[in-house]
């Protein structure tokens, strides 16, 4: 075997995306949601989908974290086609692929920061206090750990929201607006947070209205009227 061919056979297979979308639409019965939504994004890539209020944001990203099904096309998830996947096989996707970020906290009122993390270890595996607390360290809150959300503020709840999020370490990270509900010196610790994973190597798809949150991303992806404008 001579050294061009050698060299040839040691290149690295391709990384295929984490996400690839192919005519992706959605219908609310005569409501086109989405409409033939086609792009692909790269392992480790930061990328923003902004779009003025309706323009099927919110709908994307229920479809990328398998909280929602398209009514066509087609939506490959770490090379594996989402299609026909049953209730059981989109949690188990959920659990072991994404880390999710919502606008609003979801967490559970009675439990300190603390336990909220803990019950989301259940779910994934098995509750581990010292990593969980691990977790609350990562997002400056490990002094909170014992604290109720209604003893948290706006910002600090998101942050165990994020810490939430990250207690399976997933590669894929999805936020709905996660700065929607904070003022501006908190937003900028959630941006911060966001740029810190990133260059983790982790791989973001964040929906925003906010462009200034928006610039911190690589690439950003508009939609209107359910459309890609321009080109993704």
């Amino acid at each position: 075997m001579n050294a061009a061919v050698s060299a040839i056979q040691a290149l690295p297979e391709p990384e295929h995306p984490v996400i690839a979308l192919k005519g992706l639409s959605r219908s609310f019965g005569a409501v086109e949601a989405l409409r033939e939504v086609s792009f692909s994004i790269r392992p480790g890539e930061f990328v923003a989908i902004m779009g003025p209020s309706g323009s099927g944001k919110t709908t994307l990203l229920n479809i990328l974290s398998c909280l929602d099904r398209p009514t066509g096309g087609e939506y490959l998830l770490d090379g594996i086609a989402t299609a026909g996947m049953d209730e059981a096989e989109q949690a188990r996707i959920r659990r072991e692929k994404i880390g999710l970020v919502f606008q609003q906290f979801h967490l559970i009122p009675y439990l300190t920061a603390l336990e909220n993390l803990m019950l989301a270890q259940h779910y994934h595996s098995i509750a581990d206090a010292g990593a969980a607390r691990a977790a609350l360290e990562r997002v400056g809150l490990g002094h909170r750990a014992d604290h109720r959300p209604s003893q948290l503020s706006g910002g600090e709840q998101q942050r165990v929201c994020i810490a939430r999020a990250l207690i399976n370490e997933p590669a894929l990270i999805l936020a709905d607006e996660p700065t929607g509900n904070l003022d501006e010196e908190n937003e900028r610790v959630i941006m911060e947070l966001f740029r810190a994973l990133h260059r983790e190597g982790r791989t973001i798809v964040l929906v925003t209205h906010n462009p200034a949150f928006g610039s911190v991303a690589e690439r950003t992806i508009r939609l209107a009227h359910g459309r890609l404008e321009g080109r993704a």
